[in-house]
């Protein structure tokens, strides 16, 4: 019994930047080890040979795969998917992180495998029985597959990332199976340079909600904050779609999931979706004028104050 890791990269911010693997792909490495049995991880991409050699030293891994190919430069899961599923029968478990990528991807391999997946896990009891969330993480289900291939997606929030090893796994390179399926096309990326933590690692994490009024307000208010204490910032679905953060800065279940030591929820109502996506925070501050929010259901800490003179108060005082 083999597991196949699907590493996500970083997309670097300038071309003069080295690739890397995301900390989420070292969370699901954590999820593998846990199983039991030898861990292959496979990097796709185009001039990701310095990518395989980093995944050669993290701590578990057996064996490093490397598809490298010109159609394959950019992350399209139409064009992954049929290199997944070339390689899936020497495998009993395929695993990839549960971000925007490894959802987009593996249910589509799981199509064409024609077998069930488990999103989400969060523990791993057995080979194949898992703890998964239900209803915007109201209950924990315990679910068994009983699949030939077992495909799962791991939170990577439940899970430490596994950090390097005195190591050296092999590298092995495997061919592209196909060409480009021009099933979807790239049309363009805007990268936004951020010198801030990256939200889903950070130690801090500050949120604003739909309450801070506007895009202006929003920095205005959280940035400073935010500069004092090298956090991260995100946003609530309301905030994002109100045109105040950026997509990538989305918080809770449709969003990014964090785990932060410090979660500060500034003007945050705590919509079902939102608290799904920030629970495991090992504390959680929340300003807000209504003293019946639902995120005070959750607060470790709750101040039910005017969110604009509570933060540069607090800001000033640190």
């Amino acid at each position: 019994m083999s597991i196949l890791i699907i590493a996500e990269l970083v997309i670097a911010e300038l071309v003069t930047e080295e690739k890397s693997i995301k900390a989420a792909t070292r969370s699901a490495i954590t999820a593998a080890k846990a199983i039991g049995a030898e861990i292959d991880v496979l990097v796709i991409g185009e001039d990701v040979n310095a990518v395989a050699q980093q995944a050669t030293n993290i701590q578990g891994v057996t064996r490093v795969l490397v598809a490298d190919n010109s159609v394959y430069a950019k992350p399209l899961a139409e064009n992954f998917a049929p290199l997944v599923h070339s390689i899936a029968k020497n495998y009993s478990h395929i695993i990839v992180a549960a971000t925007s990528f490894g959802k987009n991807l593996l249910p589509r391999v799981a199509a064409l495998l024609d077998v069930d997946m488990v999103s989400e896990v969060t523990r791993i009891i057995d080979a194949s029985t898992y703890v998964r969330p239900l209803y915007a993480g109201g209950l924990n289900a315990t679910v068994q597959n009983n699949e030939i291939i077992k495909l799962l997606t791991i939170r990577p929030t439940a899970f430490d990332a596994t950090q390097d090893a005195n190591q050296a796994a092999p590298i092995a390179t495997i061919a592209a199976v196909t060409d480009d399926k021009h099933l979807s096309r790239f049309v363009s990326e805007h990268i936004r340079h951020n010198e801030r933590p990256q939200l889903s690692t950070a130690r801090v994490v500050i949120s604003g909600g739909r309450s801070l009024g506007s895009a202006e307000k929003f920095q205005e208010v959280l940035t400073p904050l935010a500069n004092k204490l090298n956090a991260a910032i995100g946003a609530t679905r309301a905030a994002v779609d109100a045109g105040f953060a950026p997509n990538d800065s989305q918080v809770g279940q449709t969003g990014t999931v964090v785990a932060p030591d410090i979660y500060i929820a500034i003007g945050v109502s705590g919509a079902a979706q939102h608290i799904a996506g920030i629970k495991d925070s090992r504390m959680i501050v929340a300003i807000n004028h209504d003293p019946d929010a639902p995120i005070f259901q959750w607060a470790d800490y709750g101040l039910v104050a005017d969110l604009f003179e509570t933060t540069a108060a607090i800001t000033a005082a640190l």
